[in-house]
């Protein structure tokens, strides 16, 4: 019997995006125009380099960076649903799917000491270069038309669990942690003893939401949780069964 815990990272884990949090370093906390608007849709990590360009040239140096990053407010009740998670890993295997990086998340989860709650974290790679400039990369290549060109979650799902499966460990139940659009195509894969919990008032409960209301709902189970407590509640029943 073991379950198998997929986080989001940004607006689940933590309460915020981590990837616009780190802009309290810049000047006047904020970003020109220019770059603001510099985004385009599916490409958020060129937008994010050149944010750390942005950071770089204006002398923000990698401590400061941290110090802001894990200032960072966790969710509702995520500290105590992480601290149950991590006394009772011989149920849950844990990881982390985000289109945030390796760099904050690190951080984030280091300084609040939760990095051993999860076994491994997708992200997108990211790295000080030797001029201390922070650098990001996309996750990896992929041809799924609904996702960001960086990152589709239901293939790095599906690559973990095969995986997994090689080493002869298969899951009772998957239990997908989310908040985002990008959550929408991992959560479609789950099949009908799986669960998607979607965080309440977040893109991904609107989108399970109108797949319903079109007659093509999600084929798991869905709970709508607003603090990480109702979460906790749910793996403690599940592991009583």
């Amino acid at each position: 019997m073991k379950f198998l815990l997929v986080f989001d990272f940004d607006h689940t884990i933590v309460d915020e995006n981590s990837d616009t949090w780190i802009v309290k370093c810049a000047p006047k906390n904020k970003l020109p125009n220019g770059l603001r608007n510099s985004y385009q849709p599916g490409h958020w990590t060129e937008y994010m380099g050149r944010v750390f360009v942005y950071l770089g040239d204006n002398g923000v140096k990698e401590d400061e960076m941290k110090r802001t990053m894990t200032t960072i407010p966790f969710t509702a009740g995520m500290i105590d649903l992480l601290g149950f998670i991590g006394g009772n890993k011989e149920f849950f295997d844990c990881i982390i799917v985000s289109d945030s990086n390796t760099v904050f998340i690190d951080w984030i989860l280091k300084a609040a000491d939760f990095h051993k709650v999860f076994d491994e974290v997708f992200t997108n790679p990211a790295a000080f270069s030797s001029t201390g400039y922070l650098t990001v990369q996309n996750f990896h290549a992929h041809h799924c038309a609904k996702c960001p060109k960086n990152l589709c979650k239901r293939k790095v799902l599906k690559e973990f669990l095969d995986k997994q499966l090689e080493r002869g460990v298969s899951y009772t139940q998957i239990v997908y942690i989310g908040d985002g659009g990008n959550d929408l195509c991992p959560v479609m894969f789950l099949k009908k003893d799986d669960i998607a919990m979607a965080r309440q008032g977040y893109t991904l409960e609107k989108k399970i939401s109108q797949l319903a209301q079109d007659l093509c709902p999600v084929e798991c189970s869905v709970l709508v949780w607003s603090s990480a407590t109702e979460i906790m509640s749910y793996l403690k029943v599940l592991i009583k069964e």
